[in-house]
């Protein structure tokens, strides 16, 4: 019979080997502190030193959280970083996205380290882009978050800071590995990033803008005016409430905002609660501020929860026209009027008696078609990049110990 002190060695010595590795590679992990692979300093206060068009970037939580998006600059270069560092987030509300994010730094003399945000130079045997998708998010910094209080990592909690640590070659094995495949994301996501910006130009030229009658950009073959219809006309409102427990529930979580498109199953979500009942081609859209860019153009039957509108066409428009129409800047102009502080939601009163502008139903259906076949491949190539992820996800689990 095997003891259990031997147990817990084995078990122990079956963490030092990843579950999936480069071959040619088979010796056991070290364990090692963040002291023992790279050192650790603090950024500098950079507040007083923003500028508009500096040449420095001043790396802080916000640029960190947003992989570089979010960009604020600096004249002076206060806290250099270098090529090959990562810049680490100490600071963050509670249950924040940014708290133990790390950013790669991929040039030198160009980002500038803020406070809150700890500088890692890796020693020369440890691999910066390994270190990088080891640390970032890591679970042992999110345990300091305790969903209550601002979390702020300290220098000997992030010095301490315990993993298992390959040879230097098998490190720059894994990291190239990674580099590739976060390279290939970025791509996905600058080609999903130029769709939906594509999306929105076309919404302000394919419908008219400041009262016009006539949209900058249509199909051939339609010239006629647009005619001005209070929203009533174009679409009812559809109040049937129901509490049916055969029909999935759908609510403001379940939407992706601003994309239209449920960001999960929810066929299996049956209960008894009271919602609003929708049918094939109804608009669900979520009428608070939080959730204005919450709607959905379902092909399924379904009971809306919470403060959903649900629309259906009249017979003067198409529902594809209309569910574009709620996306078009004179519409969201009108329901971005809230009112209300504690929970400001749009006014029905306001937005039911605004004038819309709306087209023949030929074009509106050559309209509707239109931005279909757009949103049919942005929430392709979304899919695309939502599969890369769980494949990254899954491949750290397998390829670190």
């Amino acid at each position: 019979m095997i003891s259990q002190n031997r147990r817990l060695t084995m078990k122990d010595n079956q963490a030092k080997y990843p579950q999936l590795r480069f071959k040619g590679f088979t010796d056991p992990w070290e364990q090692r502190k963040l002291i023992e692979v790279a050192d650790y300093r603090n950024g500098k206060a950079h507040e007083k030193d923003i500028s508009e068009n500096g040449d420095y970037i001043v790396v802080n939580s916000k640029f960190v959280s947003t992989n570089g998006a979010v960009k604020k600059f600096s004249d002076e270069l206060i806290a250099p970083l270098k090529k090959g560092e990562l810049a680490f987030v100490l600071s963050d509300v509670p249950n924040g996205r940014a708290i133990a994010r790390t950013f790669l730094i991929d040039e030198d003399n160009k980002y500038s380290l803020n406070q809150r945000i700890a500088g890692i130079a890796p020693h020369s045997d440890t691999n910066s882009y390994f270190l990088h998708s080891l640390m970032n998010r890591h679970h042992y910094f999110l345990r300091f978050d305790d969903g209550a209080g601002q979390t702020n990592l300290s220098k000997k909690e992030v010095e301490n800071w315990t993993e298992l640590y390959p040879s230097i070659e098998e490190q720059d094995k894994i990291g190239s590995f990674f580099k590739q495949l976060d390279d290939t994301i970025t791509l996905h996501q600058r080609k999903l990033a130029k769709l939906k910006e594509l999306k929105q130009g076309y919404l302000q030229k394919m419908f008219p803008q400041n009262a016009s009658k006539f949209p900058q950009l249509r199909f051939a073959g339609f010239a006629d005016a647009w005619e001005q219809r209070k929203l009533t006309e174009i679409v009812n409102r559809v109040n049937k409430s129901s509490n049916s427990d055969v029909l999935p529930k759908v609510e403001f979580e379940d939407i992706v905002s601003g994309e239209g498109r449920l960001n999960k199953d929810i066929s299996s979500k049956l209960d008894s609660r009271k919602g609003t009942l929708f049918e094939s081609e109804n608009i669900l859209y979520g009428k608070l501020r939080p959730y204005l860019k919450n709607w959905l153009f379902p092909d399924f039957e379904g009971v809306a929860l919470g403060d959903f509108w649900v629309f259906e066409a009249t017979d003067v428009s198409v529902p594809s026209f209309d569910y574009y129409l709620i996306q078009s800047d004179d519409y969201q102009k009108v329901a971005n009027n809230t009112s209300g502080t504690k929970m400001p939601r749009s006014d029905w009163k306001n937005v039911s008696s605004t004038d819309f502008a709306i087209p023949s139903k030929d074009e509106q259906k050559q309209i509707g078609a239109f931005f279909k076949q757009l949103d049919d491949t942005i929430t392709l190539h979304q899919r695309k990049l939502e599969k890369l992820q769980e494949l990254k996800k899954g491949y750290l689990q397998k390829m670190f110990c």
